[in-house]
């Protein structure tokens, strides 16, 4: 009972100091992180902070390093799968809240809460060209320099100009392009585990409606061929070098393969969707059965392109 009490007073303890630091409202204790996941999946978080500068995301990791308390940066959760158990550790979102966009000549400087899609129509408004391929990707402009996020033949790669990150230390670096090693869902950002601040995107001029007629074109692709109406954490598994992931899952006979309330989509195997109320172990069985059954038939092993978080039975 003693150590249970000390445990209660020592987490107000913490919850008081984020509220000191971020105000009342923007702290949550047990928070349900199937309400922070496109999946629509995930157990409660210990705690879930917001912070609104980057003065504020240093004060809470400070007390985080503290504690001792493991934390974890959120954008909008779409390209991440939450235990069921949740996660035992503090939830740092910067998603709506570290969100500015401004754009100056052919340069955009975002912060990392952005979201790609706002991102991609500041673009558009200042007929700037290069973007297009990242409006319909379901993440923010941090998550998407982490994994050096692509599609439709671009990735951030291709138009990244430099990127503001804080270390393990907390301390602010800027570092460029040519040191970021960005390559296929990789970066020194996520090799070092580095916190991304903002990025500077360097695009160039072109035709607005040619632009926009671009985008509208890879909408109705994604719209005509992924699960855009069902919950998922978009492309489950990296490609395979000369492969494509949903080809050899499909072509493993699993098409509508399912698990509890997880399923291989029907319209695109490369994407697992919330069906049915699915677990996070629902859809982490999935994944085991459907890595096996590629391997068994292709000998090719499929890498999860989806992030774990929290602790999971059937192992990550």
């Amino acid at each position: 009972m003693k150590i249970e009490l000390r445990g209660s007073i020592l987490k107000e303890e913490i919850k008081n100091e984020f509220c000191r630091i971020l105000g009342s409202d923007h702290v949550l204790v047990e928070e349900p992180m199937s309400a922070h996941t496109t999946f629509r999946i995930g157990g409660p978080a210990e705690y879930y902070v917001c912070p609104h500068s980057v003065d504020e995301l240093q004060r809470t990791l400070d007390v985080c390093r503290r504690y001792q308390l493991p934390y974890f940066i959120l954008g909008n959760g779409s390209n991440l799968l939450v235990s069921d158990q949740g996660y035992r550790g503090v939830i740092i979102q910067l998603f709506r809240n570290m969100s500015q966009i401004d754009v100056q000549d052919e340069r955009i400087r975002a912060q990392a809460g952005a979201l790609l899609s706002l991102v991609a129509k500041q673009a558009l408004a200042h007929s700037l060209t290069g973007f297009e391929f990242a409006g319909g990707i379901p993440g923010t402009l941090g998550g998407a320099v982490v994994m050096n996020a692509g599609a439709y033949g671009g990735e951030l790669k291709d138009v990244l100009e430099e990127v503001t990150v804080l270390n393990q230390e907390g301390e602010i670096l800027k570092i460029p392009f040519e040191k970021l090693e960005m390559g296929y869902r990789t970066s020194i950002v996520k090799k070092k585990n580095y916190i991304v601040l903002e990025a500077v995107l360097k695009l160039r001029y072109g035709d607005e409606d040619k632009i926009r007629q671009t985008m509208r074109e890879l909408t109705e692709k994604r719209t005509s061929k992924q699960p855009l109406e069902l919950p998922s954490a978009g492309s489950t598994f990296k490609r395979p070098e000369g492969y494509f992931a949903g080809k050899l899952i499909m072509d493993s006979g699993l098409r509508g393969y399912r698990v509890g309330g997880a399923q291989v989509s029907e319209k695109h195997c490369g994407f697992v969707v919330n069906i049915d109320n699915a677990t996070a172990e629902d859809v982490r069985r999935l994944m085991r059965d459907v890595t096996d059954k590629v391997y068994e038939k292709f000998q090719v092993t499929l890498e999860p392109e989806v992030k774990f978080l929290g602790n999971f039975s059937t192992g990550e």
